[in-house]
């Protein structure tokens, strides 16, 4: 077993979209249930330092239920928030989203977190790869949707 009490995973994708577009679709909550295979509710103002309930299920993975604090609220390029469970000693996990225009209509989008404390190895073990597999598929839909959006408005990339 692993037994690194710090680990990080990031992953990245390219789309082919307005960076309003897919901070848009990032952004309106209300619809996690009908593409966002991972994270399924956010519920609560998105604000720097407020409180918000997300509810998460990775691929094969059972439900979290979390309320983490918004680190950072940073309209169209970043949206971070940490949650810990009984104590940052045993576990955080400080979850991130970045939008960076990478030209006309293209934006690379990067999620990551990085998970600390003592729970960690023990997480990793169970958790990790499936929360892995879930941030690539929400990267994916997340393109999905803000390209087909972005080509019913006639704002697509070529």
């Amino acid at each position: 077993m692993d037994l690194r009490t710090t680990r990080t995973i990031r992953s990245a994708i390219e789309i082919r979209a307005p960076l309003d577009i897919v901070w848009g679709v990032l952004t309106d909550f209300d619809a996690y249930p009908e593409w966002n295979p991972h994270i399924r509710r956010v519920a609560g103002k998105v604000d720097q330092g407020a409180r918000i309930a997300i509810n998460t299920k990775p691929p094969g993975g059972r439900a979290i239920a979390m309320r983490p604090t918004v680190l950072k609220w940073e309209p169209p390029n970043e949206l971070r928030w940490r949650s810990t469970f009984l104590s940052g000693r045993l576990f955080t996990g400080e979850h991130g989203f970045r939008l960076e225009s990478t030209g006309p209509d293209r934006v690379r989008f990067v999620q990551d977190e990085t998970f600390t404390g003592v729970l960690v190895p023990f997480y990793s073990s169970l958790r990790l790869p499936r929360t892995r597999r879930g941030f690539n598929e929400t990267n994916e839909a997340l393109r999905d949707r803000a390209e087909q959006l972005a080509a019913v408005s006639g704002r697509s990339a070529d």
